[in-house]
Formats: C-alpha cells, structure tokens, sequence
C-alpha cells in the first residue's frame, strides 16, 4: 500500500498523473493501476482526471494529510532502522558489578555518548552473579562483571582487577611501604559486602595465610569502607581501581605485602551464547570497551613495589 499513497500524494501535489509519474520514475499506466487500487481500498474515488491535470475529489482532499502522515511514519521509522543498523539510535541496556559501575563505567559512558549520542543507555547493576542472571534472562544485552564459568554466556576479557592493602597516612606501615603477612593478624581489617567477590578474596587471602585478623570491621560498599581507613578505623584489602584517586592525592597509602602477590581477578564483557548476533550499539560499545582495556588496567593495577 505504501506504493500506493506515495503515488497518490505525489498526484496531489503534481496535479497531474503524467507529472506525477515522471518524478516516481514510472509509467503513467503504472501509477494509473496503482491509484485504482488504492480507490478500491478507500472506498471511494479520491481523484477526477482532466485533460488540463487531476484534482482532488472531496474524499481526495480529506484522505491526503492521512496518507502524508502514513509516508512521513514509514520514512521515520526506517531513518530509525538505518541509525540502529549503524549503531547511532536505539536502546543498549548493560548491566554492571558495583565495583565496575562506579570506577569505571563513568568513562566508558562518557567516551560511548560522545560517538553514539543517539543511543540510548539504560544501566541495571548488581553483584556479578545478579549480573550474569540479568543476562541470561536478556534484559541486559552486555554485562560487566567479574569472571563467571557459565556455559549459557560467552566473554570477553577486558582487564584484570587488583586487590591492593591500603592503611591512612598516619599508619606504622607507610614508613616502610610494606608488611609481611603475619603482621596483618595483629591489625583491625576493614571488609565490604560479605556477598561480593572482593570479600571472598579477601578471606581467600587470610585463610591460605593461616592468618586470623584481630578485628574486623564489615561494611556494605566501597566507599565507606575507603572513609574508614582514611579515618583510622582499620586497613583494608581494596580495588585498586576504586582507591586510585586517593592513592594519588595521599589520603590513603598503599602498602605492599611482602612475597605475596596481590590478589587478581579477571574483568569481563558477557553476552547471552545463543542471542544471535549482538546489536550495532552493543557490538560498538564492546569495540571501546576492548580497545581502553590498557587504559583500564593501568588505572586497575598497582604500581610494582
């Protein structure tokens, strides 16, 4: 039918079938039947034709802002088609780890909007296992999380997070810049959110060391647990990620465990295995994601001590 009310618009504004057809590119019959059909499925006759050109009928002149409508939706929505097929409109929802979301995200939005303004970004977040479920479920198209054995999810390694010890600026251990391990039992530990990965790690770490901390301080989020040590209030095992501004700045400092390697974990981009090929957005978005990945894991690693 488009074929149909393109003709007849274009008679409309020609006023004349033989002009009309010209600037479609057809034949005068070609558009003659075309226009017959289109009457047939009005219902009623929507043109007279003349000698001196083709006029409006009145049910002509009520029904052409209804077929300019339909011809303007039709040419929208495929303008919309062709920016998704580019990458440059439609909706990219991604799902990210706390961690993730807060110290890193922000850059890779900011970097993925100045080239894809036209996409719009929906961001659910959640510990990596809400996030791989989120994906599995397809209501994320790309997840950001740590690295989770799932045969239903493919990945994509981006770059390797990095635990580091961190102690304020007035600690015994800044004047050194190193511990040993049987020395972190005699301190208070700061913890953060018993059901993320980084507790786990954590816990990894002491429990391999035999190593049974004094105290233990346990908070829900990075953040907090950062203003604790700042405060004094004990040292913590932290993203390095998440505390390279205050490593920076001097707030916090960090202290290098002696023959221990901080402990690693991989960052990944997970998709659904089986939903097909990825959208142009979301295909876009990964592309960045890989190719900041050194920028990430310069900002993720510690300096080597």
């Amino acid at each position: 039918m488009h074929a149909q009310l393109e003709g007849f618009v274009a008679v409309a504004r020609e006023r004349s079938v033989t002009g009309a057809a010209r600037s479609l590119f057809i034949t005068q019959p070609a558009l003659t039947s075309r226009l017959n059909q289109l009457e047939r499925r009005v219902g009623s006759q929507l043109l007279v034709r003349r000698r001196s050109g083709a006029e409006l009928t009145e049910a002509g002149r009520a029904f052409l802002p209804y077929a300019e409508r339909a011809l303007d939706a039709v040419a929208e929505g495929r303008r919309l088609v062709d920016a998704l097929a580019r990458g440059e409109g439609g909706q990219l929802a991604l799902g990210a780890s706390p961690a993730v979301s807060t110290y890193a995200l922000p850059a890779l939005l900011h970097r993925f909007t100045d080239s894809h303004p036209g996409v719009q970004l929906v961001v659910r977040t959640g510990h990596s296992e809400e996030v791989l479920e989120l994906v599995k479920r397809g209501e994320v198209e790309v997840g950001l999380t740590r690295l989770l054995r799932d045969p239903a999810i493919e990945a994509t390694t981006l770059w390797e997070d990095e635990l580091v010890l961190v102690v304020h600026e007035g600690h015994p251990f800044v004047a050194s810049g190193w511990a040993r391990l049987e020395e972190l039992g005699e301190q208070q530990f700061v913890l953060f959110d018993r059901s993320s990965s980084y507790h786990e790690l954590t816990s990894a770490l002491f429990r391999e060391a035999g190593i049974a901390p004094r105290g233990l301080m346990e908070l829900d989020n990075i953040d907090s647990a950062k203003k604790m040590v700042e405060q004094g209030l004990g040292i913590a095992l932290l993203p390095q990620i998440a505390v390279a501004t205050e490593l920076a700045d001097g707030r916090l400092h960090r202290i290098r465990i002696v023959e221990q390697a901080p402990p690693r974990r991989p960052i990944v981009a997970i998709r659904r295995r089986d939903a097909g090929p990825p959208s142009a957005a979301a295909e876009a978005f990964v592309a960045l994601l890989v190719a900041m990945g050194p920028e990430l894991q310069h900002r993720a690693s510690a300096p080597r001590g």
